[in-house]
């Protein structure tokens, strides 16, 4: 009687453990943070409403020059590329990517279904495949099944380095360069450089700069946000490096490769 009542107690331990793992897997991937690049708006919007009410974090760009810019400036757990994609197509985003020797995962969600679509998808880099029309729930599954593989995403060290152009700021380290360079910066102007290498392309306004930077209570009527930026600019153009962060007359600064500023 003893052995039968431990036989079954072990069998409820067990189903108690694989549950809380399962339960663990499942908050893993919750609040993974993808990136989504695809052109078609609307398909774009269905996806995203989608991947939202999952519980995920999910960022867009709609050409693949902003999505291309994006994955390498930043974090993500996941990538959902398109194939056919206005001035980069998805592809070349992948093999781009894994040459940044970024090991983040990456999956093609494209109309183009062909056995060698689907071979030159997964040759270029990328860890899974899946043709449009699909079915929401194979692509949920799909990207949770990426998540849980992924080792970057379980890792306890993450990846916090930032990278734009010839720009790279190592966050964990506390370190910029330039060209290979090292750049000494104040830790103003450090938060300043991280506040445009998390947005590239993006225009920020001075009160965001000034919420992000120096904290929500300050004086939004100084002109500290146009002070710093200048002492940045003199430092990552020190080296007649061309000027990568540019004003926008009436709205903020942007962080792009432009020849041309808007001054």
């Amino acid at each position: 009687m003893a052995a039968f009542l431990l036989y079954h107690f072990s069998c409820a331990i067990d189903n108690f453990l694989f549950i809380l793992g399962l339960s663990r897997i499942a908050m893993d991937t919750k609040n993974a943070k993808i990136l989504l690049v695809e052109d078609d708006a609307k398909v774009c919007a269905f996806i995203n409403k989608g991947l939202t009410e999952e519980g995920f974090e999910v960022s867009i760009a709609l050409n693949g020059k902003e999505g291309y810019q994006m994955a390498i400036s930043n974090n993500f757990d996941l990538l959902i590329l398109d194939i056919m994609l206005p001035e980069m197509n998805g592809m070349e985003i992948c093999k781009a990517v894994r040459e940044e020797n970024k090991q983040v995962p990456i999956l093609f969600l494209t109309a183009l279904g062909s056995s060698e679509n689907i071979a030159m998808g997964l040759n270029s880099g990328a860890d899974d495949y899946l043709a449009k029309p699909f079915k929401f729930i194979e692509l949920i599954a799909r990207v949770k099944s990426l998540l849980r593989r992924s080792r970057n995403f379980n890792s306890n060290i993450p990846d916090n380095s930032y990278r734009f152009a010839d720009i790279k700021l190592n966050d964990s380290a506390k370190t910029v360069s330039r060209n290979g360079k090292k750049i000494a910066l104040t830790s103003t102007e450090y938060k300043l450089l991280l506040a445009f290498l998390k947005a590239p392309g993006r225009v920020i306004s001075r009160t965001e700069l000034l919420e992000n930077v120096w904290g929500v209570n300050y004086d939004i009527g100084t002109n500290v946000v146009d002070v710093y930026v200048n002492y940045l600019r003199k430092k990552l153009e020190k080296e007649n490096n061309e000027r990568l962060i540019h004003t926008v007359i009436g709205m903020g600064y942007v962080l792009k490769e432009d020849d041309e500023d808007t001054e």
